[in-house]
């Protein structure tokens, strides 16, 4: 039998080597799934029995060909919850729980009644899910376009209450026309012609739909601009997140429209352009 220890330090080489951003983290999190424990109980870990050892090492050398973490693991901590996650599905990141906790915070603010709030491109159902979670009176609707990742999202909303529907976000909901508060989206932004610039991880392994979006990135935020202003009640308010060289360029797109008001771009803990917020005006 092999010590933890020396496990997780060869494993931390081997992926920092395949250039892996946090190869101590990855290694940890790895042999606590095998091991069925917490990462922070691996101190504890001691020896690890051969078997355990081989299904470790295996896993390490997926995650140095790039595959993503959470496929390996099949889930993924978001906010308060935890998806199940794996191909055929955009695997949440970290950066998104801003948006959704914008999302909750501002749906938070409607007094009277339960607030009404869509997510829009919900993929694994990730910002849906944490709304329902730290809202538990919101009326929630979900919708997606790709049919592995709905499959992903039908099974992490299950008992949630949220209403989710197959389809393309620019006819979905027709029938909540003008009595939404709040629309979130964390849609499609990478431009076409950055595809030698994505991770890996993503580029190889999310869904192409959950990725790419013209020349410029900004369709699917172009589709998002009009189906929010058919679905918002006036003053109500919608969230995307968008590329962080896409700071002014996406937030443009709402201000040119004419439609809207405070329209805002806000930055991730990392001080990068990360999300834009707009209201209907009134």
């Amino acid at each position: 039998m092999t010590d933890a220890r020396a496990l997780l330090r060869e494993a931390e080489v081997t992926l920092s080597g395949a250039g892996v951003e946090s190869p101590a983290y990855d290694a940890a999190a790895l042999l606590a799934h095998v091991l069925g424990v917490s990462r922070g109980a691996l101190a504890l870990a001691g020896s690890v029995e051969p078997g355990a050892q081989a299904r470790f090492q295996a896993l390490v050398a997926r995650r140095a060909e790039r595959e993503p973490l959470q496929h390996l693991t099949g889930s993924a901590a978001f906010r308060h919850v935890e998806l199940a996650v794996g191909p055929g599905v955009f695997t949440p990141r970290m950066e998104t729980e801003l948006l959704a906790g914008w999302a909750i915070e501002t749906a938070r603010l409607v007094s009277g009644r339960a607030p009404v709030v869509v997510d829009l491109c919900t993929g694994s159902g990730a910002i849906a899910l944490s709304v329902a979670d730290e809202l538990p009176g919101a009326e929630v609707h979900a919708v997606e376009l790709d049919r592995d990742a709905f499959a992903w999202a039908s099974r992490n909303l299950a008992g949630s209450g949220v209403d989710l529907r197959e389809g393309d976000m620019a006819d979905a909901f027709a029938d909540l026309d003008g009595t939404v508060d709040v629309v979130v989206c964390n849609p499609p932004y990478i431009p076409l012609t950055a595809y030698d610039g994505v991770a890996p991880e993503a580029r190889d392994h999310d869904p192409a739909l959950a990725l790419w979006s013209g020349e410029d990135g900004l369709d699917a935020i172009r589709v998002l601009e009009r189906t929010a202003a058919r679905l918002l009640r006036p003053g109500g308010a919608v969230g995307a997140e968008h590329a962080d060289l896409q700071g002014e360029a996406a937030p443009g797109v709402f201000a040119r429209a004419g439609r809207w008001s405070d329209v805002r771009d806000h930055e991730d803990l990392a001080g990068r352009p990360r999300y834009l917020t707009a209201r209907l005006a009134r």
